[in-house]
């Protein structure tokens, strides 16, 4: 059975990779957005919610059964070895759920996975191309604290700060986006398009 092209795409709080990713959708590529079905895992795959249960206690589920967010988001916040206990929980569900999608859209010539800790997570290995989507941290942070007025800049920073530094990140990524608002991005992802078109 053919498998499309596997191409992921991250980057930092505030880069712009959902942005990337909606063009590509416009292109008519099908997005498996990591960030999102994780947080649908987390309330209806059973075994990952056992799994959060058993480390994190009862208090992470309500009554109701619904996740807990505002109690998790406190356990695991400024607290690393939580957050990547909860992270290392968290992937391998996505990763079962995200191979299930890849076959369900084989038709396709490629597709793209979006996941803020694509390399992080080590799930970049499993990628056939990876594409960093950058900009600088100063046009980060002000496009946050646009988009989410709840968060201040020093929450934003300290995101920034959890993350894997850019430096990093663009010597692992085979392509780099830099969505500076000074450079077209459009032509490089058509560019891209055609690219991975003719690749598999």
């Amino acid at each position: 059975m053919r498998k499309s092209l596997q191409i992921g795409i991250t980057g930092g709080i505030g880069a712009g990779k959902s942005l990337v990713c909606k063009i590509f959708g416009i292109l008519g590529v099908p997005a498996y957005d990591a960030d999102s079905r994780a947080k649908v895992l987390m309330t209806t795959d059973g075994i990952l919610i056992e799994q959060i249960k058993k480390e994190f206690g009862s208090l992470s589920y309500n009554t109701t059964g619904e996740l807990n967010r505002v109690f998790l988001s406190s356990e695991v916040f400024n607290q690393k070895e939580k957050l990547e206990s909860l992270n290392s929980l968290v992937h391998p569900r996505v990763a079962i759920d995200y191979n299930q999608w890849v076959v369900d859209h084989a038709e396709h010539k490629y597709v793209i996975k979006e996941a803020a800790l694509l390399f992080e997570s080590g799930s970049y290995k499993a990628m056939d191309q990876t594409i960093l989507v950058t900009a600088s941290t100063a046009l980060r942070i002000r496009r946050v604290l646009e988009r989410d007025t709840h968060r201040t800049k020093s929450d934003v920073e300290r995101i920034i700060q959890n993350q894997l530094p850019e430096a990093e990140k663009e010597t692992m990524a085979d392509y780099i986006i830099r969505n500076n608002e000074s450079e077209l991005v459009v032509p490089y992802i058509l560019k891209l398009h055609e690219r991975f078109n003719t690749m598999n």
